[in-house]
């Protein structure tokens, strides 16, 4: 009943802050050069906006908050982070979902300490799936990192909180060191779990990709450009608020390794493209070179902070990622992106889109992918797992929070109320 109660007084609190702080009257105005597709896509800003931390976020009588993924009854760690994200802004002004923010960190604290290798959880912390994907222990540091920034406020910043992050940086130690040091299997890896044979690179092994999918080689490129980046906010974290001079120097030095690691072992010449990053790499002279929609992917490298996306190598793996080449990339009738394995042949994911938009330079191909996105609303006006390029009608999962929750933070990029590179 209180959790109830506090969810619907959240819900409350948060349409005043959306009429009166946060939202635009017209969120969609001026965000193509096309009046009547800036209407449709207002109307998707605004349910996508309104709807997505209601419904999903919920206040629970430990104090924490439970981000449910959406028609899945659980929380993964990577998904809650990005639900949350486009209400940092509003948190600097509204004191009660600050605490609803520094409830979602709180309870990913916990989960991290429970098992640092699960990447799903339930609402009493009963680990739900343990795939090891070393993005789901990066992104509430992210979180953390870009909430306190934004809003000066330290209370974040608990003692479970600290030692989750120790956590953190602990696990991808070891993970440096996967074949001597880690005690990680999974039955879907290969070599009775283990998985492929890798070797030492400086790079965090991981067992699966963003999209809940095996890797085929556990040196994932954008996970460990993700990790990069993220470490170095960490170490900033451990000396301004903590004032630990030797976790700042631990997790600086790993993220100094893995994107050493990296330009050495994660780029390759491919024509017509030139010299561009693998998708995953093995340290072993083997590659995949794919991309997929799912972040941190390779498209999506300035959004997280690596490379801006006027870098010069980066253009080159965008030009790949959109291309035929990707074994990933669609074209359909109404649309065109990337998918990803996780779903049917031919199905394009909105994350992708919004991704695309937010580092496209071109407006032409800016409108182009609003129109995309404006085609997979189907009258639900909300944004799906993916789409059928051909037949948006048919779509993945009816109830997906992480997509609408990009493109709120999409939007609000374009209207110059986030900053959509760091």
């Amino acid at each position: 009943m209180l959790s109830r109660f506090r969810s619907r007084f959240f819900a409350w609190v948060l349409a005043l802050s959306v009429a009166g702080v946060a939202v635009p009257a017209r969120a969609g105005e001026g965000l193509t050069r096309s009046p009547a597709l800036n209407a449709k896509l207002n109307v998707l800003y605004m349910t996508a906006y309104d709807q997505t931390i209601q419904r999903h976020a919920l206040a629970q009588r430990d104090g924490t908050t439970y981000v449910s993924t959406g028609d899945i009854d659980a929380e993964w760690l990577r998904d809650a982070s990005e639900t949350v994200r486009p209400y940092i802004a509003v948190a600097a002004h509204n004191p009660e979902i600050a605490r609803t923010l520094r409830g979602v960190v709180a309870r990913q604290a916990k989960y991290i300490l429970i098992d640092p290798y699960a990447n799903a959880f339930s609402s009493n912390y009963h680990v739900v799936e343990r795939k090891f994907e070393v993005d789901s222990l990066l992104y509430p540091i992210w979180f953390c990192y870009d909430y306190y920034k934004q809003t000066g406020d330290r209370r974040i910043f608990t003692g479970d909180v600290r030692r989750a992050f120790e956590r953190v940086v602990a696990t991808m130690r070891d993970e440096q060191h996967h074949a001597t040091r880690s005690h990680y299997r999974n039955p879907q890896l290969a070599d009775n779990g283990r998985g492929s044979p890798v070797r030492y690179t400086g790079m965090v092994w991981t067992g699966f990709r963003p999209s809940d999918d095996p890797d085929r080689y556990h040196f994932n490129i954008p996970d460990n450009m993700f990790a990069a980046v993220v470490m170095r906010d960490l170490s900033s974290l451990e000396r301004e608020i903590w004032h630990d001079d030797r976790m700042a120097a631990n997790a600086w030095g790993l993220s100094i390794e893995i994107q050493r690691g990296i330009e050495q072992f994660g780029t390759l010449e491919l024509p017509p493209f030139g010299r561009i990053y693998a998708y995953e790499v093995d340290g072993r002279g083997h590659a995949n070179v794919m991309d997929d929609a799912n972040i941190p992917s390779l498209l999506s490298i300035p959004y997280f902070g690596y490379l801006p996306k006027t870098n010069s190598l980066y253009l080159a793996t965008r030009r790949f990622a959109l291309s035929d080449r990707n074994p990933y990339f669609f074209r359909g009738k109404y649309a065109e992106g990337i998918g990803s394995p996780h779903t049917p042949h031919g199905y394009i994911w909105p994350l992708s889109l919004c991704v695309q938009a937010m580092t496209a330079t071109d407006p032409k191909e800016v409108d182009q992918v609003f129109g995309w996105i404006a085609v997979s609303d189907i009258g639900d006006h909300r944004l799906h797992e993916s789409f059928n390029a051909n037949w948006p009608e048919s779509y993945t999962r009816e109830d997906f929070a992480w997509p609408n929750a990009l493109y709120a933070q999409l939007v609000l990029a374009r209207r110059g109320q986030v900053y959509a590179q760091r």
